[in-house]
């Protein structure tokens, strides 16, 4: 299974820069997956990747051999793009069954992947149709199977599941990830599905402005998100900025722009400073009843209910003026109604404490 190393890559069209300074390592098998709002340099990494676009400066290295001078045909590396680009004039068998024959593969071999593939993505019984009798969602699964039966060794995918609906793309996500282990394949999943990547990757790199601003596991992306970005990006999440008060012990006392005090686990930042506090939507716990403790309890009014299937998200208009979200699963939200008078608590071990951006709150939270 191949490594992947990138050092100092960059990317620029004219003034603008897609790609800034990029240095990656992807270990041979890793299933990583490129998160990051719509404009951060996704595809593009990708397709530099892959020889389909040239680097400013920068290096790419493929098991050690540098490949910077290498046409896309000679990287094994298979990209499934957006755009699909199926051969129209061939039909579904004869798309995913396209690379194997041209490298000159026995008929059956052949036949064993091109079923394979076919079926893995539900395709099979269509494979004599032609892409402009596919819906959007089929040409796609077409792409993918074409993708996956290439004889490559790296697999790049653009946004690979978009266009599918929710059940298939539940199916195919983990599909995809056992598929590249069974073929030996390294894999890198461009996204900016948070739900998706935290559940496919072995880990998730967020890209931001061409540059990385976190790596690591899903687990350490949701739960130690290095920035104010990030934890609301992966996740919603609610913001108080203000200035930190005190650490006592295991604990710090912010006070919020608003007025109110908000304890929260201990920080290392030094009292004084200009902070930001920040919790999970579904951490944010909201009830009728008043709370049992004399911290961090806040009441307000549901202005408005978006229900979301499994989960319903509450809009709340705080006492203190300030709006926040609270995400309940559907047996909690049935309790309540736009209009009703409610009762937030936010748990101090779930508030997380970050330095206050330069540029203010508002300007870090912004997606593009």
């Amino acid at each position: 299974m191949p490594e992947i190393r990138i050092t100092n890559l960059k990317k620029a069209f004219g003034d603008l820069v897609a790609i800034d300074d990029l240095t990656i390592d992807v270990k041979d098998g890793e299933y990583l997956t490129i998160l990051g709002p719509t404009g951060a340099g996704k595809t593009t990494l990708l397709r530099l990747i892959a020889g389909l676009t040239e680097q400013t400066s920068g290096s790419i290295f493929i098991d050690g051999e540098c490949v910077d001078d290498l046409p896309p045909e000679r990287r094994k590396v298979a990209f499934l793009s957006q755009s699909y680009s199926l051969f129209p004039h061939m039909d579904v068998w004869e798309n995913t069954t396209f690379g194997p024959i041209a490298r000159g593969w026995d008929p059956e071999q052949v036949e064993i992947v091109g079923r394979e593939m076919l079926e893995m993505v539900h395709l099979y019984e269509r494979k004599d149709a032609l892409p402009r009798e596919l819906s959007g969602g089929m040409q796609q699964r077409n792409a993918l199977a074409r993708a996956l039966s290439a004889d490559a060794k790296i697999l790049l995918l653009d946004e690979p599941l978009r266009a599918l609906d929710a059940r298939l793309r539940l199916d195919l996500r983990h599909e995809l990830k056992k598929l590249s282990k069974d073929m030996g394949m390294t894999a890198i999943h461009v996204t900016h599905d948070q739900e998706e990547a935290l559940t496919i990757s072995d880990r998730i790199l967020v890209l931001r402005d061409g540059r990385i601003i976190q790596s690591g596991t899903p687990k350490e992306i949701f739960n130690e998100p290095s920035g104010p970005f990030i934890h609301h990006f992966v996740g919603e999440a609610n913001f108080v900025s203000g200035v930190l008060k005190a650490v006592e012990g295991d604990r710090a006392v912010i006070t919020g722009d608003d007025g109110q005090d908000y304890h929260t686990q201990a920080t290392g930042i030094k009292p004084g400073s200009r902070v930001v506090t920040g919790i999970k939507t579904e951490f944010t716990l909201m009830t009728k009843d008043r709370w049992g403790v004399d911290i961090n309890n806040f009441t307000g009014q549901i202005e408005r209910i978006l229900f979301l299937g499994r989960f319903s998200d509450f809009e709340v208009k705080l006492d203190s003026g300030q709006m926040i979200h609270a995400r309940l699963p559907g047996y909690q939200a049935t309790k309540f109604r736009a209009g009703d008078r409610v009762n937030i608590h936010y748990s101090p071990e779930r508030m997380l404490v970050f330095p206050e951006p330069d540029g203010g709150l508002k300007k870090e939270l912004e997606m593009v």
